[in-house]
């Protein structure tokens, strides 16, 4: 039976609240200042909060009502969001429509495929699901196959706040209504026998050379890049050494964001699936704010001939949290513009959706600020206070367990496999990571040794801000042990 509050303990909060005051934050405790003082950053590069989940009781606080970088602790809130309002089994639909006359297996006509925003598209899901239009009764196209990647309809300016995509960064793609292999290309090299290793790309594709430039011997690397041609055609040269030693690897690097990759395997991956098509990959043309659903006469949506699904969202979200996905998490984002997937989704509506929703979680503007729900931009700040308060109320809701067990473990799995090893946080504390070139951050909860749970936002944002992880990692360790 819980304890009831004194008198003069009632009269003492009385008289905080009719002052306009709240009780002042808890002084850091000694490990954890000396934890910061070690990292020798000043206290004002810190922003921490840690209170219970159930309770009121505040363990750490410091700057935490000043707004500080996420980085990848953004993908919490674009979770939490996500969850509450597409439901846990929620899937994104790759969809084909016949344009055309459908018989004994040829369609004269064109077969539509509109990309329905699924971030986990592989090469071999989409083949699989070729197979299936195969058994269906679709095995060759007099027509094209005409692509609509329309589903997502951004501007260039909506990417600013995030690095270029790069050849070397495959965390920096694109999100994309037609992502196949998480946007990038794969070079499976193995040891040659004559002066050259030997190349294949996965996926295959079309008017794209091969240039092999990986000699053999002389060590294990081998680097490719794209070189964009004439008339469509692209080269993707590979260069650098490749011994009999070295066995069979995949290297993958990312195309530029007007490579087309969907676009050049979908020919050769019918073909090798068992189908024909007589004539070529067209894109579809794009109309802004009309729907990538093709109408019938009667103005009702067409039905597909056959769809691909994603696996459900808390499968998604598990992924994006343990490993960290950014472009899980960018296309995550944009499925919660407005009507999506009947109406295309826009960075702009999506980001209206999610302040919307964080004002229904009780959160005011500039509490928490989100672009493009990856943490890649540094505009995606929140006070950690705030980020509390998501996360405890989160702890109730419907969907509770299905974020919990989508967060990284400390010493088990995800982001945190190797970190916090050997101490009471291993196996204990779950928090989502953050990392930027001037951002070290964690939160989650912290399941301390008294058996209570604590929601935490631990920020670091300075220019070098890998020197404060150690206290970031012993704050996580002192509150498991004294929480």
């Amino acid at each position: 039976m819980s304890k009831l509050p004194t008198l003069a303990a009632c009269a003492a909060l009385l008289a905080f609240v009719q002052a306009g005051a709240a009780p002042a934050a808890p002084a850091l405790p000694p490990t954890v200042a000396r934890a910061i003082a070690a990292s020798g950053l000043p206290q004002k590069s810190f922003g921490l909060y840690a209170q219970e989940v159930i309770g009121a009781n505040t363990m750490l606080a410091l700057n935490a009502e000043q707004p500080y970088t996420m980085a990848s602790t953004t993908k919490i809130v674009t979770s939490l969001a996500a969850l509450d309002l597409l439901g846990p089994y929620y899937r994104w639909h790759t969809s084909a429509f016949t344009l055309g006359t459908l018989t004994d297996g040829k369609l004269v006509g064109d077969l539509l495929i509109v990309g329905g925003g699924n971030a986990q598209l592989t090469s071999g899901a989409l083949a699989a699901w070729f197979r299936r239009m195969h058994d269906q009764g679709l095995r060759e196209i007099d027509g094209d196959i005409v692509l609509d990647r329309y589903a997502f309809q951004l501007r260039p300016s909506d990417h600013a706040g995030t690095p270029l995509q790069s050849a070397d960064e495959p965390r920096h793609v694109w999100p994309d209504a037609m992502t196949l292999d998480e946007g990038l290309i794969g070079v499976v090299i193995r040891p040659g026998r004559g002066p050259r290793a030997a190349l294949s790309l996965t996926p295959a594709l079309s008017d794209v050379t091969l240039d092999n430039r990986v000699a053999t011997g002389g060590g294990c690397s081998a680097t490719p890049r794209w070189q964009a041609g004439r008339d469509g055609h692209a080269t993707v040269i590979v260069q650098g050494h490749w011994g009999a030693g070295c066995g069979t690897r995949p290297v993958s690097f990312v195309p530029p964001p007007d490579s087309g990759i969907a676009a050049r395997a979908l020919p050769a991956m019918w073909a090798a699936t068992g189908g024909v098509l007589r004539g070529r990959v067209v894109s579809a043309p794009g109309v802004p704010g009309i729907s990538p659903i093709p109408l019938g006469p009667d103005g009702e949506a067409l039905a597909p001939l056959s769809f691909d699904r994603s696996k459900p969202l808390t499968e998604l979200v598990r992924d994006i949290n343990k490993v960290s996905d950014n472009v899980g998490a960018r296309n995550l984002m944009l499925s919660l513009s407005p009507g999506f997937p009947t109406r295309p989704a826009t960075l702009a509506g999506a980001q209206r959706i999610v302040r919307l929703w964080l004002r229904d979680q009780g959160l005011v503007d500039g509490d928490v600020d989100v672009e493009n729900g990856s943490g890649l931009s540094h505009s995606e700040r929140a006070k950690p206070r705030a980020l509390v308060q998501l996360l405890r109320k989160a702890w109730r809701a419907e969907q509770a367990q299905a974020f919990f067990d989508s967060l990284p473990v400390a010493g088990i799995d995800g982001t945190l496999k190797n970190r916090l090893l050997g101490g009471r946080a291993a196996g204990q504390a779950y928090l989502k990571t953050g990392t930027l070139n001037d951002t070290r951050a964690l939160a989650g909860y912290v399941h301390a040794a008294s058996g209570k749970m604590y929601a935490v936002a631990l920020m670091v944002n300075n220019a070098d801000p890998a020197r404060g992880r150690p206290a970031l990692d012993a704050m996580v360790e002192w509150l498991a042990r004294n929480g």
